[in-house]
């Protein structure tokens, strides 16, 4: 058997991201790891219900802003309450996308990743 396990971002601010993905998704650390000579850190963020992480990682000695090509990838969370979701992600300034036909639309965390917020369907619950 196969199944995910979690998905990767490089970040320049361990403390501002996690502070992004508590406020903007409510994600949580759920376990950490911290090399003993200090050149990185990585976080483990979760949701507490899908098992599904999001590691975020820290490199002491990475130059400056990473690299994300044509941003055509992303990561996507459904919400079954998607109006003040969208609310709350507005009057932080944070969507950088809107699709309305499609019934969603992106926000952008502090290094320029987009994530997907969609609505849950009533069957999916």
């Amino acid at each position: 058997m196969i199944k995910f396990d979690h998905f990767n971002f490089n970040v320049k601010n361990m403390e501002k991201s996690l502070a992004f993905y508590k406020e903007a998704l409510n994600l949580h650390p759920m376990r950490e790891k911290d090399a003993s000579d200090g050149s990185y850190k990585i976080v483990y963020l979760g949701d507490g219900i899908s098992g599904f992480y999001l590691e975020l990682t820290w490199l002491r000695d990475h130059p400056g802003a990473y690299d994300l090509g044509e941003k055509e990838f992303h990561l996507a969370f459904r919400t079954d309450d998607f109006e003040n979701t969208y609310e709350r992600h507005k009057k932080m300034g944070i969507i950088c996308y809107e699709n309305p036909k499609m019934g969603v639309y992106f926000i952008e965390d502090p290094d320029g990743y987009w994530l997907e917020i969609v609505r849950l369907k009533k069957q999916e619950e």
